[in-house]
C-alpha cells in the first residue's frame, strides 16, 4: 500500500452496549506504531437506537463517508450478512460477520474471530489434549470458535445451547465441511455427564461478564484434567475460570482472542502486518487499568 493511501483510515465498530470497547484504542495505537493516520468511530445501537432494519443504510452511508470498514459485534454478526457483496470462505460457512472492509465498489464480510481464537489456543495451549471438547454457546462468537476448534483438530466437538435448534443448525453448517463424526449436539441437562468424559470446556455465552455473572458450570462438574477457556475478556478472570482454577485445571481467557481478532482486522483495514505482541502488551495494559 502507497504511503498515500495510508495516510488516513476511517474505520468503526457497531454493536450494542460497546461504549466501553477497548477496540478504538487497540486499533489506534498500533496504527500510530505503523505511520497511519487511523481514526476508529463507535456506533453504539444502545445510544442511538439503531436495530437490524437500519444496517442497510448503515453500510451505505459508511461507504459514502469513506470509511474503510467496519468491525461488527452483538447483535450483529449474523444479521449483517445478507447485506453484504462478498463474503470470506469462513464468513459463508459461518453465517456470521465482524469485520467488513470496502473496496473496488462493494462490501466483503469476514470473520477474523475464527483466527483469533485458533491463534490464542495455539500460543497458550499447545499440547492440551482435543479428542472430546464440550463448548457452551452456538450463538455468532460461538460459531466462530468451533470452526476453529474442528481447524485446530478437535476429534469430536459437542455444542450445548439453551437454544438446542439453534445448535442443530450451527453443527448443520460444520458438519457440511468437517464431517458429522466431529461435531454433535448435547442437551444442557445432561452437561455434568458430558463434562465428565471431555478434555476440555470452552464457555462462549456472555455469562461471565460484568453484566451477566457467575458461571455457566457448577464447580463440582470442574476437574483436574479437564482444560477450561472462557472467550470473556472483560473481567479477563472470570467466575468460570477461578472455579477451574481451584481444582488445579488449566485455563485460558479471552484477552487473546480479542486482540487477535483485532489483529486481523487491522491488517484487513490497513493492508500492513499488524504487530500482535505489541497489540497483546497494550490489551494487558488496558485491562489493567480498568480501561
Amino acid at each position: 500500500m502507497t504511503s498515500p493511501q495510508r495516510a488516513q483510515v476511517l474505520v468503526g465498530l457497531i454493536g450494542a452496549g460497546i461504549g466501553s470497547s477497548h477496540s478504538p484504542l487497540l486499533h489506534q495505537a498500533e496504527a500510530d506504531r505503523q505511520g497511519i493516520r487511523l481514526l476508529y468511530t463507535i456506533i453504539d445501537s444502545d445510544a442511538s437506537g439503531l436495530t437490524a432494519d437500519d444496517l442497510p443504510g448503515l453500510l451505505r452511508w459508511a461507504r459514502t463517508l469513506g470509511y474503510r470498514g467496519l468491525n461488527v459485534t452483538y447483535p450483529f454478526k449474523q444479521q449483517i450478512v445478507r447485506h453484504l457483496d462478498h463474503l470470506s470462505a469462513e464468513a459463508r460457512t459461518l453465517g456470521a460477520v465482524n469485520t467488513v472492509v470496502f473496496a473496488d465498489g462493494g462490501a466483503c464480510g469476514h470473520n477474523t474471530d475464527v483466527v483469533g481464537f485458533a491463534r490464542n489456543f495455539r500460543r497458550n495451549f499447545p499440547t492440551q489434549p482435543t479428542d472430546t471438547v464440550v463448548q457452551l454457546g452456538a450463538g455468532g462468537a460461538g460459531s466462530a470458535v468451533a470452526h476453529a476448534m474442528l481447524t485446530l483438530g478437535a476429534g469430536r466437538l459437542t455444542l450445548v445451547d439453551v437454544d438446542e435448534a439453534r445448535a442443530h443448525r450451527l453443527a448443520g453448517l460444520l458438519a457440511a465441511q468437517f464431517g458429522t463424526d466431529r461435531i454433535a449436539v448435547g442437551a444442557h441437562a445432561d452437561l455434568t455427564g458430558l463434562l465428565a468424559g471431555a478434555d476440555g470446556l470452552i464457555n462462549t455465552t456472555p455469562i461471565g461478564m460484568a453484566h451477566h455473572p457467575g458461571s455457566p458450570v457448577a464447580p463440582e462438574s470442574l476437574r483436574t484434567d479437564l482444560w477450561v477457556a472462557d472467550i470473556v475478556y472483560r473481567p479477563t478472570d472470570t467466575a468460570l475460570l477461578r472455579a477451574a482454577r481451584a481444582t488445579g485445571a488449566a485455563t485460558l481467557h479471552g484477552a487473546g482472542m480479542s486482540v487477535y481478532q483485532a489483529v486481523a482486522a487491522f491488517e484487513h483495514f490497513t493492508g500492513v502486518p499488524a504487530d500482535a505482541e505489541a497489540m497483546l502488551a497494550d490489551s494487558a495494559e488496558l485491562l489493567r487499568r480498568g480501561r
